[in-house]
């Protein structure tokens, strides 16, 4: 099995190509993450307040080095979205196996952020199946979830097509026990 902290693996379809995201993607991520548009879509659960709404570079190259930290701490994987026409970076995918005293023990939690311009069902089904299925072995888990708010009928269309189903379960924020909702699972 390949460890994802000892060298994280790179997925390519046709349009895109995921890869660990690196200092440089600071430019192509900031018209991401300061997208208003895109900001209610992005999974902020557990994330101490952040909301990943970002207006500056320097914010932006913050955040790049904090998800390159935890990577080197085996918290997370985050991985750029490069649209390969435009050679510009979308988006990112967060994953971790998950760790908690709730339904979502021994779970890949999988955090999608896209420019809005890529909030298409067929974008979001190519881009999630690239990762979704290695997530298993590559993390070690028995499940994938996904947070998909009720507004977000394109990720819904797209997480169902691949399997996904809506579940009933709460998340349970590890520091504050605070209740998520609407996550989409997938079992292994």
């Amino acid at each position: 099995m390949v460890n994802p902290y000892e060298k994280c693996p790179v997925y390519e379809s046709e349009k895109y190509l995921l890869r660990l995201v690196e200092a440089s993607d600071a430019p192509d991520l900031l018209s991401v993450y300061s997208d208003e548009k895109a900001v209610p879509f992005f999974n902020s659960d557990n994330c101490h307040g952040d909301d990943f709404h970002y207006t500056s570079l320097e914010r932006m190259q913050s955040a790049i080095e904090f998800w390159q930290f935890s990577y080197q701490n085996k918290y997370f994987v985050r991985w750029a979205i490069i649209d390969k026409n435009t050679h510009h970076a979308i988006g990112t995918i967060e994953l971790f196996n998950r760790k908690a005293e709730d339904y979502f023990n021994n779970c890949g939690l999988l955090r999608l952020d896209l420019k809005s311009d890529y909030e298409q069902a067929d974008s979001i089904f190519e881009i999630l199946n690239l990762i979704t299925f290695p997530a298993f072995d590559l993390f070690g888990c028995r499940m994938i979830a996904t947070k998909v708010p009720g507004f977000a009928s394109e990720r819904i269309t797209a997480v169902e097509k691949l399997g996904f189903t809506a579940s009933e379960e709460k998340l349970i924020g590890g520091d504050d026990q605070k209740i998520y909702t609407d996550y989409y699972v997938l079992q292994r």
